[in-house]
């Protein structure tokens, strides 16, 4: 049975950090295309990182240089350590999983498998 769970979220001040973990359960991380997404409230969904099974990362413009996608393939494992964190980070954050090796463009409808999702609220 495939089965994400996301973990981590939680409340921070602005410039603080986070880690969050997605633990995969019925996919072998390492040959698929995972990624982090998040939804603001009244926002649509948005890419936040994408990674494929070679490695490859494609990160948004947002929060490039502050967060860090990375996997542990021997515990099937996604993080995203989120540093220097700022109010607008504040949103629900998903991990998602595409069925593929490759990433294609990081769009929502790509993705196949979805975790119900951590909150992560940054206050200034």
């Amino acid at each position: 049975q495939t089965h994400l769970e996301e973990s981590g979220g939680g409340s921070e001040q602005s410039g603080g950090s986070l880690r969050l973990s997605c633990v995969v359960s019925g996919y072998a991380i390492k040959t698929f295309c995972m990624g982090w997404f998040r939804q603001a409230p009244g926002k649509q969904r948005e890419s936040v990182v994408i990674i494929s099974g070679d490695g490859s990362t494609v990160y948004s413009d947002s929060v490039k240089d502050r967060f860090t996608i990375s996997k542990d393939n021997a515990k099937n494992t996604l993080f995203l350590q989120m540093n220097s964190l700022k109010p607008e980070d504040t949103a629900m954050y998903y991990c998602a999983l595409r069925q593929s090796y490759y990433c294609g463009a990081r769009v929502e409808r790509d993705f196949d498998v979805w975790g119900q999702g951590t909150q992560v609220t940054v206050s200034s």
